[in-house]
């Protein structure tokens, strides 16, 4: 019998086959040796290009995104408030790669045929002899507006998550034009990405209405309990300018007529950001990497092998970065963080070196750092550390530490700028 994990990436398979065909022309020659062609040029997929070419000089590496340049801030939370400059962490992607010795190239990936090993563009099709698919994370609006396209596309540009670089700039004009009134925001079931990363930004928006003294407050709708050091603050500090609404999943959403709907409230909003549930990027249904469960019944994110970070059925294809499914039935995913991002890219570029020279290497485990502000003035910040090894019946194991640091002196930015140094340029 057919498994229905096969059954799917078969079928997402023989549909590329279909549409593309053999006649598609190549975007970009081979040199003539090897090539990895990594998608995406976020944390994990820039790190990667990086230690690719320092471990294997003698392969081909293409980067490829859709974007011109990277901007993604791991401090963004405190940026939208004007405490953190953005800066901090831009640059071109043509820059990092002429200095590193890879090649990038814009373009949009619109489908992987892994049966080929060739990618697909608008302009043309590329060949891989390995791939680092660092695609990451899509926004899921299915589960609360249903198939309603119109009510999905309003929701996206009138109440931008914010989880996404491109949703940065909106979400910051939002808090500047806040007069006041009740600003709702969401906070759906793990996995998430960045799991503290909204209550980091409740407290900074809290913090915002305070200091202005504006008439208004934050409506925390969160489908879970929360995070204990966070709810405190809340309770204490800013319980004027936060309600914070525990084991409140969302029900529905009506974008025109300001309302959102839980099991037990019907609330009404002047101004929203909706983060909605996510999902791995559409590449990777594409392609036919969704993890599925025991009833074969398919998932949102990617299945990999976790010990060697390839994909389930292909040892062609590396899954980096936030778009992974669960890494152990211990303790799930791994934390979608910038830190676990980087650190998966480099280890994707030992395998790939490695098995380019007919070897196999050992085990790497990552590991996860994540500064989070909880609170602003006086300044209190605390330090996540998330530990993994391998136990003896071969599962991984999940320790996580918390650091509180009531007296902060600009840790997040040294940490900040150590990731991005291994993977740009120095300005």
């Amino acid at each position: 019998m057919v498994s229905r994990r096969r059954f799917l990436a078969a079928g997402a398979a023989l549909g590329a086959a279909r549409c593309f065909g053999q006649s598609t022309p190549d975007l970009l020659p081979t040199s003539g040796g090897r090539r990895v062609v990594i998608v995406g040029g976020g944390w994990g997929g820039l790190t990667a290009a990086r230690h690719l070419r320092r471990l294997a000089p003698e392969l081909e590496v293409l980067l490829i995104d859709r974007d011109t340049a990277f901007r993604s801030l791991p401090l963004s939370n405190s940026w939208l408030v004007d405490r953190t400059p953005d800066a901090l962490v831009q640059q071109d992607y043509a820059t990092a790669a002429r200095a590193w010795g890879y090649r990038a190239l814009r373009a949009e990936v619109t489908a992987i045929d892994r049966e080929r090993r060739r990618l697909h563009t608008a302009q043309g099709a590329l060949g891989y002899d390995w791939l680092i698919l660092a695609a990451g994370i899509r926004h899921d609006y299915g589960p609360w507006l249903g198939g309603d396209a119109r009510a999905i596309e309003a929701t996206r540009r009138l109440y931008p998550a914010g989880f996404l670089a491109n949703e940065l700039d909106a979400l910051k004009q939002k808090l500047a034009d806040f007069r006041g009134g009740d600003l709702l925001m969401t906070v759906p079931p793990p996995p998430l990405r960045c799991p503290p990363a909204p209550y980091e930004r409740a407290v900074m928006i809290a913090w915002l209405l305070k200091t202005r003294r504006i008439k208004g407050r934050l409506v925390l709708v969160d489908a879970g309990g929360g995070m204990q050091r966070f709810n405190r603050m809340f309770a204490e500090r800013y319980k004027d300018q936060v309600l914070h609404l525990t084991h409140a999943p969302v029900k529905s959403i009506d974008p025109f007529n300001k309302t959102l709907s839980t099991e037990f409230d019907e609330l009404k909003f002047d101004d929203a950001i909706i983060i909605p549930p996510q999902q791995a990027a559409d590449l990777v249904r594409q392609a036919g990497l969704v993890e599925a469960d025991a009833a074969g019944t398919p998932g949102g994110w990617a299945a990999f092998d976790p010990l060697h970070l390839h994909a389930i059925g292909d040892e062609r294809v590396f899954l980096v970065g936030d778009l992974l499914g669960r890494a152990s039935p211990l303790f799930g995913h791994y934390p979608k963080s910038a830190h676990m991002a980087a650190r998966l890219g480099r280890i994707a570029a030992a395998e790939i070196a490695a098995r380019s020279r007919g070897t196999l290497p050992q085990p790497q485990l990552p590991e996860s750092v994540c500064h989070v502000y909880t609170d602003i003035e006086p300044p209190e910040m605390m330090r996540i550390d998330a530990q993994y090894r391998v136990r003896g019946d071969g599962l991984i194991t999940q320790t996580v530490r918390q650091h509180e640091d009531p007296q902060p002196r600009g840790e997040e930015v040294v940490w900040a700028k150590g990731l991005l140094a291994e993977m740009l340029v120095p300005n």
